[in-house]
C-alpha cells in the first residue's frame, strides 16, 4: 500500500500528531513520557512565542488505514537573521520501522522548505536548539534525563537512508556525585580560590521572588556568552519569559548561581531536578487523575539532576569560571541528597567544556546527532 501524507489542519489530526509519540514510543525502552499537556503546549502556534518568529507545518503519514508516523517541518526566522543563511529545519519525528514511510515523511517536510525557499534542512529540532533538539545514537541503554530526547534504536537508519549526513554531535556527560567530590582536590580548590580572588568575582544565588530581575541579568548572559556557539539564536524576551514560567515550577533557586564583577553579571549556571524520575511512572503523559499527586509528592524524592547550561560571558570565558561553578555546584547538589547528575548537552567540539567536564571523572554515555540535507 502506498503511503498517505496528511497536513494537520483540524483539532482532531492535531490530536493524532501528539498521540503519535506515545502509540510508536511505548514500547521502545528506557523511554520517559512526557507530559501530553507540556507537548501540546510546544507545539500551539498561539500560545508559544516561538512561533512569532517561526511557522511550522505538521504533518501525518498513513498507511493501510493506520496512522504511522508524523513530521514538523519549521522555518525559524530569527536563526536566519542571526546566521544569514536560508536553513529551515525537521523535528517531531516519530515512525514506524518502515523506510517507506519515512521517507514519504521527509520528502513532504523537504518540499515544504523548499517551497520557502529554505537550502538545507536540518534536524532534529524540537523545535530548536534552545528546545529539545538532537537524535540519539548512543546510549540507549538508560533513560534520558529532564527535557533530553529519547528514540527508537532504528530512527538513526530510517534518517540515514533518506540522505540526510551528519552535522553536528551532542554529548552528554554522566558524572555519579561521590566521582565528583573525589575529582575535587586540594589543588583544583586552591587554583579555584585565586581565581575568584585575582579577579574579585562575586557569586550568589538566584532569587526566584525577584524572578524577573534575574531573568533579565540571565537572557544578558546567555546572548552574549553563547553568540559564537553552532546553531544558537538569541532568546527573545517572549521566549525566555515563557521558559522561566515553565522552570520555575520545578528549579532550586540554591543550584542556580550567577557571578558578577564588580556590578556587572558575567556568568550563570542552571542546575534542575530530574523530573524524569517521576515521569517515568506517568506513562501516558497525563497529570489527571493520578498524575498530579506522582508529580507533587514525587520532587521532595529526586536523586539525579541536569546542569542544563552553564553561560559566561565571552570576555570572561578564558578565566576558568566554568571550573569554579561545577565546584559549587556539586557540593550543593552533595548536600541536597543528589546521587547523580548529566551535563548537557554540550558541542562535540566545544574542547574547552568537554575537558572540564571530564576533569571530574564524568563519562561520555550519550551522544545526539544532528543531521543536515540539501535542497538545492
Amino acid at each position: 500500500m502506498s503511503v498517505e501524507i496528511i497536513p494537520v489542519r483540524s483539532k482532531k489530526e492535531f490530536k493524532r500528531f501528539l498521540d503519535l509519540e506515545w502509540e510508536i514510543n511505548r514500547n521502545t525502552p528506557n523511554w520517559v513520557s512526557p507530559l501530553r499537556m507540556e507537548r501540546a503546549k510546544l507545539l500551539d502556534t498561539k500560545k508559544n512565542p516561538f512561533y512569532q518568529h517561526a511557522e511550522i507545518e505538521m504533518f501525518l503519514a498513513k498507511k493501510d488505514g493506520k496512522f504511522v508516523g508524523r513530521i514538523a517541518a519549521i522555518t525559524n526566522e530569527n536563526h536566519n537573521k542571526f546566521h544569514g543563511d536560508r536553513w529551515g529545519f525537521w523535528g517531531f519525528f516519530e515512525c514506524i520501522n518502515d523506510q517507506h514511510v519515512a521517507n514519504a515523511l521527509f520528502k513532504a517536510a523537504a518540499e515544504w522548505l523548499k517551497a520557502r525557499q529554505r537550502d538545507n534542512m536540518v534536524g532534529p529540532m524540537n523545535p530548536s536548539t534552545n528546545d529539545e533538539c538532537g537524535l540519539l545514537i548512543e546510549g540507549f541503554d538508560t533513560p534520558p534525563f529532564v527535557m533530553m530526547t529519547h528514540n527508537p534504536d532504528y530512527y538513526p537508519q530510517l534518517v540515514t537512508n533518506f540522505g540526510n549526513t551528519k552535522i553536528k554531535d551532542l554529548y552528554a556527560w554522566y558524572l555519579p556525585t561521590e566521582t565528583a567530590l573525589a575529582n575535587i582536590t586540594d589543588k583544583l580548590e586552591r587554583i579555584a580560590n585565586k581565581i575568584q580572588a585575582r579577579h574579585s568575582f562575586r557569586f550568589r544565588t538566584a532569587q526566584l521572588k525577584h524572578l524577573d530581575r534575574e531573568i533579565k541579568l540571565i537572557k544578558e548572559i546567555y546572548n552574549d556568552a553563547w553568540s559564537k556557539n553552532w546553531g544558537f539564536v538569541p532568546f527573545t524576551d517572549a521566549e525566555i519569559d515563557y521558559l522561566a514560567a515553565q522552570l520555575k515550577q520545578i528549579v532550586d533557586e540554591d543550584l542556580l548561581l550567577l557571578a558578577f564583577k564588580g556590578d556587572e553579571p558575567i556568568a550563570f549556571s542552571l542546575t534542575i531536578p530530574n523530573i524524569n524520575e517521576i515521569l517515568a511512572k506517568i506513562p501516558d503523559g497525563r497529570l489527571f487523575p493520578t498524575g498530579i499527586f506522582k508529580l507533587l509528592f514525587g520532587l521532595k524524592k529526586i536523586k539525579t539532576a541536569r546542569v542544563i547550561t552553564l553561560g559566561v560571558r565571552r570576555e570572561y570565558q578564558h578565566m576558568g569560571l566554568g571550573s569554579i561553578f561545577y565546584i559549587e555546584t556539586i557540593k550543593r547538589a552533595a548536600k541536597k541528597g543528589i546521587t547523580a547528575g548529566e551535563l548537557s548537552w554540550i558541542l562535540e567540539d566545544n574542547a574547552p567544556m568537554n575537558s572540564a567536564i571530564q576533569a571530574f571523572g564524568s563519562e561520555l554515555y550519550k551522544r545526539y546527532r544532528i543531521y543536515q540535507y540539501p535542497l538545492k
